[in-house]
């Protein structure tokens, strides 16, 4: 009888073959659906179709979330996404170039977001809308608040659908007061300016009565803007009855339409089915630009593929940067 020296390469090895080898085929079967991305892959816009048939386009652009030119930074730090000013600029500047988009529809899901960047993107629009001398309709879905309906102020038609909500005219800013809980631990600050409102809105002191003063001027004066720009656009209404619905509160469907403050209700089928008559086209093609890992199989969709784990789609912009005020056209509720 043979003695044999047994190795302990041998006594892991061998056993565990199968279970190794049972590893790999298992990871790479789920490799045709989990995609695992370390690594940002923004790219320029594709264009998808979503709905529809024929040559003659019309393109969908979101208004989704808070309305801001801030850029989408993951938890690895990459950039998934340029801010939305810049996305919506890229998307009018793609539909401008092509002679078979005959409308654009702004399909708006947003709370809204900072004057400037509301304003921005509804010149951008207007600016499109002469140039390229098609109709555009904005479409809301859950919310057009604030920000989102001054941009749909931009569009020939605001369609609504039977649960949105829309309205909340008005500007917002916070200023945040730290003073108390400097006080508790300790710390102040000592500042040397060259005037008495140098450091006007400082996170660190509360506001005088002066500026609480110069502060809501300011905001009455965005406050008037909103206003001038839905009575140029809604032209059945006036300026005293636009004030009378401007407090701040939202509308039903139901109520923003009685008030005048959009055209008409409908799904996303019956306002295509309009906006094909309204073009005096037999048939129309609804298209979306979207970057590749973004999910766009349906004129509804706008998220990634549930079977993706993209661990640079993680996003901490919900992380304050810095304390200081921003003035907001925007729904707080």
């Amino acid at each position: 009888m043979m003695n044999r020296k047994i190795k302990f390469h041998d006594v892991f090895w061998r056993p565990n073959r199968v279970l190794l080898s049972l590893g790999v085929l298992i990871l790479i079967s789920l490799a045709g659906c989990v995609n695992v991305q370390l690594t940002p892959k923004m790219g320029s816009f594709k264009e998808k179709t979503v709905s529809g048939e024929g040559a003659n386009k019309v393109v969908v652009i979101d208004i989704k979330g808070m309305i801001s030119n801030e850029k989408q930074v993951s938890a690895l730090g990459a950039q998934i996404e340029v801010g939305m000013v810049d996305r919506v600029r890229e998307a009018l500047k793609k539909a401008e170039e092509d002679d078979d988009v005959k409308g654009l529809i702004l399909r708006i899901n947003t709370p809204g977001g900072t004057v400037t960047s509301s304003d921005i993107i509804y010149h951008e629009i207007k600016l499109f809308k002469e140039r390229k001398r098609i109709k555009v309709y904005a479409i809301v879905m859950d919310l057009a608040a604030s920000g989102g309906y001054y941009i749909a102020q931009a569009a020939d038609r605001i369609i609504v659908h039977p649960t949105s909500l829309t309205g909340s005219i008005g500007v917002i800013a916070l200023k945040m007061n730290l003073k108390g809980l400097m006080d508790k631990v300790g710390v102040d600050f000592e500042v040397v300016k060259s005037g008495d409102h140098k450091d006007f809105l400082s996170p660190f002191r509360p506001l005088t009565e002066n500026e609480r003063r110069v502060f809501q001027e300011t905001i009455d004066e965005l406050h008037r803007r909103f206003v001038a720009t839905i009575e140029e656009n809604r032209k059945d209404l006036n300026a005293e009855e636009i004030n009378k619905l401007a407090d701040g509160r939202i509308y039903t469907s139901r109520q923003a339409l009685e008030a005048r403050l959009v055209d008409q209700i409908a799904y996303m089928d019956e306002a295509e089915d309009f906006i094909k008559k309204d073009l005096g086209l037999d048939k129309i093609r609804l298209v979306v630009y979207h970057r590749a890992g973004q999910y766009k199989s349906n004129v509804y969709s706008s998220q990634i593929p549930p079977s993706t784990i993209n661990l640079n789609l993680i996003n901490l912009n919900f992380i304050p940067k810095t304390p200081e005020p921003n003035f907001m056209y925007l729904w707080m509720p």
